[in-house]
């Protein structure tokens, strides 16, 4: 709507990206903490909580508590969306089949959980592995057909190492489903995926805006992709739906996203770090979700290979909690640790 209100009555200030940004960013924030509070009180009516893993005993008190609150951070950022960017961008359309497809997967995972009353039933792993791939390659289709290049760089260096050509495509897979069930992983302590994901979002969004702009982005010898700035918009909005949905998900949560929630955002930062050429420093930017990832892949390599565990428990956010750390600073480290690893991100960028 805001930017038709430009292209049709010549309104010039919603022909600034950053503007509509920030409109969709309030609109996402406002809608997201309108609508919690009545999704909780129906999630409870409708005995829609999350089943807790019955190996952490401290979580027995959560078992209360609603899941599936993801929906309603990706419906609110869809609706800011819709109302804010050019809808005829293949990008954004993109971002778009990104957010409403691995939010489905999530749901479709979500629903099996609660019905079962069982953390570690859902979707089959099979099942859910090719959805994902199957919403993966589709995007990736699209961003390939969009003109998106297909060359690969490396944080530091400023020309492209080599073009991957028709490769990319499932290189473009690879990062979609890491990325997604990284943050899947984490999503296990109240508001611990939350934060992590609103800073790596501003650090890819202002990336993204960064490369749109032939200006700044011939100054920073960054590659300039036409159209690609408009996807910060949606990012915004993620980030308003985001920041409304901690108000209710901050340590003691009164919501959780489930894989509706994780899965959607894990699959679009993936998509913005594919824009913004930054998959390899996404490694960076995500430094939480890698963590999570790696100690899960160490933990059941080291049992398979030497029956010896490395960790008391993972993902290693459940190893501090084992050690009697208490939950809220493990969260508030863990985003220390996330906020730091952006800046130094945002630093690479100038040292090229």
């Amino acid at each position: 709507m805001f930017y038709y209100l430009y292209e049709i009555f010549d309104i010039n200030l919603f022909r600034y990206i950053t503007v509509r940004a920030g409109i969709a960013f309030f609109i996402a924030f406002v809608l997201t903490l309108i609508l919690i509070p009545k999704y909780i009180k129906w999630a409870r009516a409708k005995k829609a909580n999350q089943p807790i893993n019955k190996w952490v005993e401290s979580h027995k008190v959560k078992q209360s508590t609603p899941t599936m609150g993801g929906a309603v951070f990706i419906f609110s950022t869809l609706i800011a969306t819709l109302l804010t960017v050019n809808l005829t961008n293949l990008y954004v359309i993109g971002g778009v089949i990104t957010l409403i497809g691995f939010a489905l997967v999530g749901m479709k995972d979500d629903l099996g959980k609660i019905v079962s009353g069982d953390n570690l039933q859902g979707l089959s792993a099979k099942g859910k592995m090719a959805l994902l791939i199957l919403i993966s390659l589709v995007v990736s289709i699209i961003l390939y057909y969009a003109g998106m290049p297909t060359t690969f760089y490396l944080p530091f260096i400023k020309n492209p190492i080599i073009d991957l050509g028709y490769f990319y495509i499932p290189f473009w897979i690879l990062i979609f489903i890491a990325t997604s069930n990284a943050v899947n992983l984490t999503d296990g302590l109240d508001g611990l995926a939350t934060v992590p994901t609103i800073i790596a979002l501003s650090t890819l969004g202002i990336i993204v805006y960064i490369m749109g702009n032939a200006v700044i982005s011939n100054y920073l010898l960054l590659p300039n992709i036409k159209d690609i700035g408009e996807v910060v918009i949606i990012a915004a909005a993620l980030t308003g739906g985001l920041l409304g949905f901690l108000w209710y998900n901050t340590y003691p949560a009164e919501i959780f996203m489930g894989d509706t929630g994780s899965l959607s955002i894990g699959a679009f930062l993936a998509y913005m770090a594919i824009l913004a050429k930054s998959e390899v420093l996404l490694i960076l930017i995500g430094i939480i979700f890698v963590i999570e990832t790696l100690s899960v892949i160490l933990q059941v390599g080291s049992f398979k290979l030497t029956g010896k565990r490395v960790f008391l428990m993972a993902p290693i956010h459940h190893h501090f909690e084992m050690k009697g750390w208490k939950e809220s600073k493990i969260i508030v480290r863990f985003w220390m640790i996330s906020m730091i690893a952006n800046l130094l991100a945002l630093i690479t960028l100038k040292i090229r």
